[in-house]
């Protein structure tokens, strides 16, 4: 079976990573993204979505690991050890990069939103 590729993850590559491992957040939970999360409520959608453990891994893609203790998401372009290596993203960058990700507006945020 070949192996992956060790290379450096690209700005597209962490994006594409994020995606997979939210994928479903814009499924459960589209009603609410529309409307606008506070932290607390993207904190605990997030939770939902990355479960306890989980990850994918194949051929000619980034390979990664998400939990949803602490917001962290690992990848990388070969098999990723979750418990040595610094995740990509873990507690509120994970937040921001769902905001980011997805349009998510912050009820709790005054400024008015530009778009």
């Amino acid at each position: 079976m070949p192996q992956h590729q060790d290379r450096p993850l690209t700005k597209a590559d962490r994006e594409w990573i994020f995606r997979r491992a939210t994928a479903a957040l814009p499924r459960k939970y589209g009603a609410a993204i529309k409307e606008g999360m506070t932290d607390a409520q993207l904190t605990v959608a997030l939770k939902n979505i990355l479960g306890i453990f989980g990850g994918r891994g194949a051929p000619g893609e980034p390979s990664f690991t998400f939990m949803g203790a602490g917001l962290r998401i690992w990848g990388g372009w070969r098999t990723v050890n979750h418990v040595i290596e610094p995740p990509l993203y873990a507690g509120m960058a994970t937040i921001a990069m769902a905001r980011a990700t997805y349009g998510i507006a912050d009820p709790d945020n005054p400024q008015l939103r530009l778009f």
